[in-house]
């Protein structure tokens, strides 16, 4: 060990010569910062900075790769600084602010896709269940819900949008990309699926299985051990009122419960699903940004440069921020070829100015970028 304590002996003391010059690279990114500030100078100047990366990297010569990282992030903590001194992202400062202050509507009126006994019935009630006046109701597709908010026939909607079982619900995702609506709140629900079928029909009768496709995937092992033909309805309350309405005892809906109750289905079997801890995710959507005192968690849409490496530097500025990244998926951007949309969650608060500068410097930097609210998850218990 003594070898290795001499040269971590060295490591040493090269940082104690780092860091001095560290901190004078960040102080002499604060006067540029006062330089661009006095002549209206953008922060980002990709040329100059493609420029000085792919000279160090040249010189870095078999740890180029490492050398290329190191810089990169200097120039990123530089950005960083600059645009916290500017005070960047003036219009989205504006309207979080605004979002602050904002309370929902009175007497709210809420979409969901399906029909009472549905799940996003549920999520809700659940929701806003301490709402005076509040109403819901339904729609036959997920289109309609965000379409009815973004007219304002409806103040909220309720749109699953994740699964812990069969993952992502890629159709409400792309329409978060289309309509650019504002996320209000978030609930996750513990889903409990049941096979039900109507009077007279038993396990042995069934052959036909039809629910949401979301559904079907949450009990796949189950119809498969059982070798039913499943079919995809729009919602698994759709399927329980078409298994009351068909008259058949060789066919059964995946649903809920309360579905079961509501058209007079008998359930057959409780808790179907492959994973016993189901749990399905739900937004609530708003065409007004309102972010509540007690908002933990940020929702991001952004585009990036088609840039080696340039997602790994825009993860890499949360890690920064020791902001905790919980949901990242990627959408094709419609009409343009190869590139892609950025969804991304991570645990946060825009009351927090280390954060609210981040947001900032990001939407002043990135090609498009759209902040989709700050709000509440409710995790409910099974």
């Amino acid at each position: 060990m003594g070898y290795l304590d001499e040269v971590r002996k060295e490591i040493d003391e090269i940082d104690e010569k780092l860091l001095p010059l560290i901190i004078r690279r960040m102080d002499a990114a604060k006067k540029v910062a006062a330089i661009k500030k006095e002549h209206n100078i953008p922060v980002l100047n990709s040329q100059r900075e493609d420029e000085i990366l792919k000279e160090m990297s040249e010189k870095g010569g078999e740890y180029s790769a490492a050398v290329k990282i190191a810089y990169s992030t200097f120039m990123d903590i530089s950005r960083a600084l600059q645009h916290e001194i500017l005070g960047s992202g003036e219009a989205l400062r504006k309207e979080i602010t605004t979002g602050c202050s904002e309370k929902g509507a009175e007497n709210p009126k809420v979409i969901c896709q399906g029909t009472e006994g549905a799940y996003s019935a549920k999520a809700a009630e659940l929701f806003f269940n301490n709402t005076p006046g509040y109403s819901r109701f339904f729609c036959q597709s997920f289109e309609e819900i965000f379409s009815s908010v973004a007219s304002g026939e409806a103040d909220f909607g309720v749109v699953p949008v994740e699964n812990s079982t069969a993952g992502s619900v890629h159709e409400n995702f792309d329409l978060i990309m289309k309509y650019r609506l504002f996320i209000a709140g978030a609930i996750d629900l513990p889903v409990c699926h049941c096979l039900c079928a109507a009077e007279g029909a038993e396990m042995d009768t069934i052959n036909d299985v039809i629910s949401h496709p979301q559904g079907l995937m949450q009990c796949k092992e189950f119809t498969e051990k059982h070798g039913f033909n499943t079919i995809s309805a729009e919602n698994t309350a759709f399927a329980a009122e078409r298994v009351s309405q068909s008259g058949r005892t060789d066919i059964a809906a995946i649903c809920s419960e309360e579905a079961a109750k509501k058209f007079g289905l008998k359930i057959l079997q409780k808790n179907i699903q492959s994973v016993p801890h189901n749990t399905t995710r739900f937004l609530i959507l708003s065409k007004k940004l309102i972010i509540p005192e007690n908002a933990d968690k940020i929702s991001l849409i952004f585009s990036i440069p088609h840039v080696t490496g340039s997602l790994y530097r825009i993860l890499g500025r949360f890690a920064i921020c020791g902001l905790n990244l919980t949901k990242l998926e990627s959408r094709p951007a419609k009409d343009s070829g190869f590139s892609y949309f950025f969804y991304l969650d991570f645990t946060g608060s825009v009351r927090d100015s280390e954060t609210m500068n981040l947001l900032c410097a990001l939407y002043d930097e990135l090609p498009e970028f759209t902040f989709l609210g700050n709000f509440r998850e409710i995790t409910k218990k099974m």
